[in-house]
């Protein structure tokens, strides 16, 4: 399933200029004419339906979903989160440099804590900054805009609560920009949503505009792995709030406590596979839809990926979209990278795999 993909809507974002103005916070939702529960109930049928199951990882991040996995970036075993800060803490000044006075625009933008290295450089530059965060979960969007406004006078948060597929219309609107995609959040993805993600994104760009990239680099498998299987069990929590959700949302009658949290790293494919294990039979009821699907005990359903990096294979990948790389960015240990690209001009989808 492409996890992240929809049709865009026409005009979703057609009071967007009026929100950049004046200050403080506003959350526009890009999902008008969408009926969510439909939408998860659809998307679940679909997944349940596949052989093998799996589910929308988008759907992990409700409220409480949201909530759950900013305790996941706290634990000490989830390195991902205070890694990637550190790099933005040193780096934030020379990504302003590079780049001049962009509009940030962030993809996935959770709590936006780590943004605010950025925001801080932005802010020492230039006296007015326009940040506009992306993402699937409302709740986060409000608060993540609610405290930047309440910390920062000069910046004008625009919050898009929205799948991606249906911001890139957003992105050329915002020229020049940086385009941030933090986490390793294009882990998620699969090789074949992760390549048309990329050509949309870069279909979207101005030439000259930025793109930052954060990248969860290849290590030994026992640190991946505990680093998706907390001591305290909150990934394990994450996980169950799924099916919690399914029970809220779609009068699943799901007994969460016969689920259990598998996460194991797969060396052939390089990425950490996340499943729900229903350690007894269960009927899983889809009541918007009418329909009731039987999961046998000691089945899997696939819940999430995420995909591990190759710094040097994946700078030419990226490259190959139509993009330049202006800098790379790493902790010592070499364990997470940010790469900053720079959209070039004179690109087409149809050039992609030519030698330049």
């Amino acid at each position: 399933m492409d996890a992240f993909f929809a049709s865009p809507e026409p005009h979703i974002f057609r009071s967007f200029r009026e929100a950049c103005c004046g200050k403080g916070s506003t959350v526009l939702r890009g999902l008008s004419g969408t009926d969510p529960v439909l939408d998860f109930a659809r998307s679940t049928a679909a997944g349940l339906a596949s052989a093998p199951r799996s589910l929308e990882c988008r759907f992990l991040y409700d409220a409480q979903g949201s909530a759950l996995f900013e305790l996941i970036t706290q634990q000490p075993e989830y390195y991902l989160t205070r890694t990637e800060s550190s790099i933005l803490a040193a780096n934030a000044p020379a990504i302003r440099q590079i780049t001049g006075p962009a509009t940030l625009v962030e993809f996935g933008s959770g709590n936006s804590e780590k943004t605010s290295h950025l925001l801080r450089a932005w802010l020492e530059q230039t006296p007015h900054v326009c940040y506009v965060p992306i993402d699937v979960s409302e709740s986060a969007l409000v608060e993540a805009g609610g405290a930047i406004a309440a910390k920062y006078d000069n910046v004008k948060v625009v919050g898009v609560n929205c799948r991606f597929q249906q911001a890139f219309p957003l992105i050329s609107q915002l020229s020049p920009s940086l385009v941030l995609l933090l986490g390793s959040t294009i882990g998620n993805l699969a090789p074949a949503e992760m390549s048309r993600f990329l050509t949309s994104m870069a279909s979207s760009m101005q030439a000259g505009d930025f793109f930052l990239l954060g990248l969860d680099l290849v290590k030994p498998a026992y640190i991946l792995e505990a680093a998706y299987n907390d001591a305290a069990g909150v990934t394990a929590r994450f996980t169950r709030n799924l099916f919690a959700r399914m029970n809220r949302e779609l009068g699943s009658g799901i007994d969460t406590e016969s689920i259990e949290h598998v996460a194991n790293f797969n060396a052939a494919k390089e990425q950490i596979e996340i499943f729900a294990r229903f350690t007894s039979r269960q009927t899983l009821f889809l009541e918007p839809l009418g329909m009731q699907f039987t999961i046998p005990v000691g089945e899997l359903v696939q819940v999430e990926i995420s995909r591990k990096f190759r710094l040097e294979r994946t700078v030419r990948y990226l490259e190959e979209f139509g993009f330049e790389t202006e800098a790379i960015f790493a902790d010592e240990l070499e364990w997470f990278a940010l790469i900053l690209l720079r959209r070039i001009p004179k690109y087409h989808a149809a050039d992609r795999g030519r030698k330049r």
